[in-house]
């Protein structure tokens, strides 16, 4: 199967790459060098040339709290970028993947959030990516819209990283404990999203490791398996007032994956352990 992957220079676009090759799948990997998103021309172009039987789209603004003042760059991306690949998708009647974010929910309450629940964002970050699903939903039949929480990754930025860099100068950090959700590692989740567009399952899906916790426990299990004495104080969300208004609850129910047959993810855990091992060497 020949896929093509957006975002490649980020955490999970690289992972998926290096998941489809392991697999003898031929993958195309492109960024905004090869492929601005926005340009409805340039998609159109560089999806005919490549003929992948399939695109799985991981390339996004992300950047949450800018997207609170850059609100028509981040919807150009995340919204209409999105339409422009499913555009191209449906006229080639070829099956396309969409990473999304639990950040389309309102974050509320305590339940797990199923695929099929109502979408209320809570920020205009939240707000682009659920017009982005809307997009893959309007234009396409064969799609999957993988909704994903709190990643890590090798490549790129991410909690765990600013965390280790943190603990080298201080010796104490204050962390929020009131916001509830499922690290996810992009190593697992390459696997599970591979397996996944090698099927005609489609719909809307969660995708995270397994088991939850809150900010400050997943600092202190950062620390823990390091073996970084660092002090971590539990403080709630008001305490740590960002631009972008943050879910509480981040829980997302898999039981779809498992239902349709896909092997879920291990533990945050056992995925923390593995991925201080990578970057340690």
């Amino acid at each position: 199967m020949k896929v093509l992957v957006t975002g490649v220079k980020g955490q999970l676009g690289y992972d998926v790459v290096n998941e489809l090759k392991k697999r003898n799948h031929e993958a195309v990997g492109v960024d905004i060098e090869e492929m601005d998103i926005t340009d409805g021309e340039s998609v159109n172009r560089v999806i005919r040339e490549a003929a992948p039987d399939a695109v799985i789209h991981c390339a996004a603004y992300t950047a949450v709290d800018a997207a609170e003042d850059n609100e028509d760059i981040c919807r150009k991306v995340n919204a209409r970028g999105t339409g422009n690949i499913a555009r191209v998708c449906k006229e080639l009647d070829i099956r396309m993947m969409y990473i999304s974010t639990d950040y389309v929910f309102n974050g509320q309450g305590t339940r797990p959030w199923e695929p099929d629940d109502h979408r209320e964002p809570l920020n205009v970050y939240g707000q682009t990516k659920y017009e982005g699903e809307l997009e893959v939903e309007e234009k396409l039949a064969k799609y999957f819209i993988v909704r994903i929480a709190w990643v890590f990754g090798v490549n790129g930025k991410n909690f765990i990283k600013t965390m280790l860099n943190l603990g080298k100068t201080r010796d104490k950090l204050n962390v929020v404990a009131d916001q509830i959700g499922s690290p996810t590692y992009t190593f697992d989740l390459a696997r599970l999203l591979v397996d996944m567009i090698e099927t005609e399952k489609y719909g809307r899906y969660h995708a995270t490791n397994e088991g939850l916790c809150s900010w400050y426990d997943f600092a202190c299990e950062i620390f823990k398996q390091a073996g970084m004495k660092v002090a971590v104080e539990p403080v709630t969300s008001d305490q740590f007032p960002v631009k972008a208004k943050r879910p509480m609850n981040s829980r997302m129910s898999k039981d779809k994956l498992k239902e349709n047959g896909f092997q879920p993810l291990p533990s945050w855990q056992d995925a923390l352990r593995r991925y201080l091992t990578v970057i340690e060497n």
